[in-house]
């Protein structure tokens, strides 16, 4: 399959070239020339399957012609070398738990699939020069992308984060790893780091001179496997035979994840409606009400992860629908959230279910709420980290003292290894060149 660019000034590319280059030379996204829908037959037989073998049946669909097919189940199978997702109900609204991973956030298996993925290319491709990774955070894709690209052999990761704006608990997760993981402390926001990373690939000297490629969203092999969670949500919810009229609500930031479900959609998952719950940062809620994208800069909130005043995934979703605002309206709701109301949601949940929302996943659960489900429909909402990588402001808010699950007090034992930098370009391309 071949991938073209949002903004159609580029050649099509090749997976392999889509995955090593991650951003197309005229700056645009990779998606793919076509979107393989699954029959109805296969859809409703995905109640009888594990998770395992529905990831394997996507993963087929959009890398099969690519990838030697021994070599994409090894890829399959390694990536998802954890714990399941799982299905919880809250009353008549269910939650997906995709914390079940290396770092305890969804983000671990895109990471991981595309960290074996680029691995397998560069071995295929014979490539001799060091491939650096770039990679902007918000909170858990850096430490998603760090766990799954530490150790592997001719990849360097270089982690931009801002400074104070993520928790301590991510923080220590991709800054005391070493090896191949480089972690930036950039003096800004979550946006100035994004830009940092586009504008650095955006260089044509800089990229003359070594081999760039993001594990951000905006790698299309960062992206798709995040469908995987949305058939086995589905699946879950079949075998008990909640799946009817479905409603799926994504805390969205950078709007990687809401992609990933409205890819899945095209391939034939029955979602009646996908919600994209926000919280101060609401351009896109802006843009659902208006018609008009009008980025601004980001502002820090308690769902620190979702703050993105500039979500690359845009370009995408409106590739995706047209650029039609109507079917796009018609397509995704929106709701936004300041801190006030996503802490009351906490506490309201924590009261009822005796069950701890993290603040982002605190977002999902309000907007399903506001939506107003009607009896014949489902509502699902996507949990998307640990509530103990947000510890402080949990605490805080339930009064309570969430336990640290071992996978991540093993990284509180490590030394925070960072560097610092300002936002400036100029200074952050001499470094990349200094440390090639």
């Amino acid at each position: 399959m071949k991938y073209y660019s949002t903004n159609r000034q580029s050649p099509p590319a090749t997976l392999e070239d889509a995955v090593i280059r991650s951003l197309a030379a005229d700056s645009g996204l990779y998606m793919p020339e076509r979107i393989p829908v699954l029959g109805s037959d296969i859809i409703r037989s995905l109640k009888d399957r594990p998770f395992h073998e529905t990831a394997s049946i996507v993963a087929e669909s959009f890398f099969g012609d690519d990838i030697d097919a021994g070599a994409l189940a090894a890829i399959v199978g390694d990536t998802l070398s954890f714990d399941t997702p799982v299905v919880h109900v809250h009353d008549s609204v269910y939650s997906l738990e995709l914390f079940h991973g290396p770092t305890l956030a969804f983000k671990d298996v895109g990471a991981r699939f595309m960290a074996r993925l680029l691995g397998y290319f560069i071995r295929r491709k014979g490539i001799g020069q060091t491939v650096n990774v770039l990679v902007a955070t918000s909170g858990d894709t850096g430490s998603a992308v760090a766990s799954g690209f530490l150790g592997i052999e001719g990849i360097r990761v270089f982690v931009l984060y801002p400074g104070g704006k993520v928790s301590p608990i991510q923080e220590y997760q991709f800054t005391t790893l070493g090896q191949n993981i480089t972690a930036l402390e950039i003096d800004g926001t979550f946006d100035d780091c994004q830009t940092l990373v586009k504008a650095a690939f955006a260089d044509r000297e800089l990229n003359s001179r070594m081999r760039l490629t993001s594990a951000n969203s905006i790698n299309v092999a960062r992206l798709i496997p995040q469908s995987f969670y949305y058939f086995d949500a589905y699946a879950q919810l079949d075998r008990a035979g909640k799946a009817g009229e479905l409603i799926v609500c994504v805390p969205s930031g950078n709007f990687g994840n809401l992609s990933a479900g409205l890819f899945a959609a095209q391939m034939g998952l029955p979602v009646k409606r996908f919600i994209a719950a926000n919280n101060r940062n609401d351009v896109f809620l802006t843009y659902l009400k208006t018609g008009k994208y009008e980025p601004r800069p980001s502002v820090a909130t308690i769902a620190n992860a979702m703050d993105v005043g500039n979500p690359s995934n845009f370009a995408r979703i409106l590739d995706m629908f047209g650029h039609d605002h109507g079917a796009i309206a018609r397509s995704i709701a929106g709701y936004r959230y300041d801190d006030g109301e996503i802490a009351r949601t906490m506490r309201l949940v924590f009261r009822n279910f005796n069950y701890l929302l993290d603040p982002h996943g605190a977002c999902g659960y309000r907007a399903l709420a506001d939506f107003g489900l009607q009896p014949h429909q489902t509502g699902l909402f996507l949990e998307t980290a640990h509530p103990a990588k947000f510890k402080e402001t949990a605490d805080r808010i339930l009064n309570v003292n969430i336990d640290i699950p071992d996978k991540l007090q093993a990284f509180m034992k490590g030394k925070k290894q960072s560097i610092p930098l300002s936002s400036d370009f100029g200074k952050f391309r001499d470094f990349l060149v200094e440390n090639a």
